[in-house]
């Protein structure tokens, strides 16, 4: 694998690239710094600040008796409906937090190239919140987040033992003489092998084997022995009395399974068009290195090609990946968090809440007319306190509380203006425009952007006044959407 030559200088431009691609963007200042670093030592101080995993901790699991509160929903040997109602709704309320407690971790810088790879892995794993256990989702989510930069098979094993992954798929219906053939068909299907390196008969004989994987009500990871079965079964050609963890074994003895999440990876992180020889050469060294997740990041992010003109700008921001780094570029908090969860709702991408078992689609799929307009309204809404007159979808799916109140719909933010401003102190007016859009925008300015940023900047303004206008227009350029 051929990586640029050391110790040169790095550009700016590919500072902010692999800073936008390995983690939630940068400040000027740390982009700056970057700059003047060995590209290799730059990754390498993502990859050691991502080594401490702190937990989501929204529920306290010594306190939360998932099994005592279902017993409390009976009466008379009936279900309490109006109790069944409040539990969904403190359910719903509690990953609400846990899906900002989440974005706040990726908005914090420290360690946020672990968490953007968590989010690559809640869309790969995708699990959508099925709205009676809040524990289930904290526990899923820590999970992917924990292996995230580890062995790929710790992770698959892991996450495939998740009770909310069992509870989605529908394995707790998985039994003996009667088998349930869905957790195993994603399994192959979208998590390990794609389309085409499985038959039909090796989903049946993996869904044998998957019988009795269960949770208890307290969210345990439990076999149980009376509802698995323990005959002999054939997978990819092999023949033996397979338990699930040994399906996961054979999924990871196949070469189609590096190939298919390394061609994920590479459309995820470089370019929606894959470039096969590259995806090739990738998968055999993730493979021989037994399937480690931070090496092939590693080496892809220090890959000369990575930083090809071609790959610049070449990827649409998620919601999650423009709100986080809106937040953490500009140093901004809001005062409440449910407009945080509107955000994401408006834009098509609710943490926790992935549409379905295939994940999010990504690429084009995220723009449409309404949330492009939306889009580039964000910046005024968090910046300037504009008011939001716009509802988001599926307004009802998780209970979530609606923005309208008495009055004007406004997002209240602070946002650490000094920290940001102090790079461009000295710049010249006539040079802001393109002094602030080298640390936010993969392309240069046009002329006619130029003009019209300038045109917004009043007479009186001062310099701090100045900055904060035009990046509020940058960040409302369609190129702001690209990373």
């Amino acid at each position: 694998m051929e990586h640029l030559q050391e110790p040169q200088r790095q550009t700016i431009a590919q500072m902010r690239h692999l800073f936008n691609r390995a983690a939630f963007g940068a400040t000027p200042t740390e982009l700056d710094a970057a700059a003047r670093q060995p590209l290799r030592r730059v990754v390498r101080k993502l990859i050691d600040d991502s080594k401490v995993v702190e937990p989501l901790r929204v529920i306290n699991t010594d306190n939360y008796d998932s099994k005592k509160k279902l017993k409390g929903m009976a009466r008379n040997g009936m279900l309490d409906r109006e109790a069944l109602r409040m539990r969904i709704r403190e359910n719903a309320e509690m990953i609400r937090d846990l899906n900002v407690q989440w974005l706040d971790r990726m908005a914090a810088g420290q360690g946020a190239f672990r968490e953007k790879m968590a989010l690559f892995w809640h869309g790969h794993f995708a699990v959508r919140a099925q709205g009676r256990n809040a524990q289930f989702m904290q526990d899923y989510g820590n999970v992917i987040r924990q292996h995230a930069l580890g062995s790929f098979g710790d992770l698959l094993m892991a996450v495939s033992k998740t009770p909310a992954m069992l509870q989605f798929l529908n394995n707790q219906q998985n039994r003996k003489n009667a088998p349930n053939e869905n957790f195993a068909r994603e399994v192959m299907e979208l998590f390990t092998l794609g389309r085409g390196n499985y038959t039909e008969n090796d989903i049946k004989e993996a869904a044998r084997a998957f019988t009795g994987w269960q949770f208890t009500p307290e969210g345990q990871f439990i076999v149980r022995d009376r509802l698995h079965d323990d005959g002999p079964k054939t997978i990819f050609g092999k023949s033996g009395a397979f338990k699930g963890e040994d399906v996961i074994g054979l999924l990871l003895d196949k070469p189609e399974m590096a190939r298919f999440i390394v061609g994920k990876v590479y459309r995820y992180f470089v370019n929606e068009t894959p470039d096969e020889k590259r995806i090739d050469t990738l998968a055999n060294s993730f493979r021989k290195g037994g399937y480690q997740i931070a090496d092939l990041m590693e080496t892809l992010f220090t890959a000369d090609w990575f930083y090809d003109k071609a790959n610049l700008g070449a990827h649409i921001k998620s919601p999650v990946e423009l709100l986080a780094g809106m937040r953490y570029t500009l140093g901004m908090r809001f005062d409440q968090p449910q407009p945080q969860v509107f955000m994401q709702r408006t834009l098509g991408q609710i943490l926790f809440y992935p549409p379905n078992v295939a994940g999010w689609p990504g690429g084009r799929n995220w723009i449409d007319s309404s949330s492009l307009l939306f889009r580039m309204k964000l910046p005024d809404y968090v910046l300037k306190a504009a008011e939001v007159n716009v509802r988001s979808k599926d307004e009802a799916d998780v209970n979530a509380e609606l923005l309208a109140r008495k009055g004007k719909n406004q997002f209240t933010t602070t946002v650490d203006w000094d920290a940001f401003q102090k790079p461009f102190a000295r710049t010249a007016l006539a040079d802001l425009p393109d002094a602030l859009a080298t640390y936010l925008l993969p392309f240069p300015l046009r002329p006619d952007q130029r003009t019209l940023l300038l045109k917004q900047v009043k007479l009186a303004q001062t310099q701090t006044e100045t900055i904060r206008t035009l990046t509020a227009a940058i960040m409302a350029l369609p190129e702001y959407q690209l990373s």
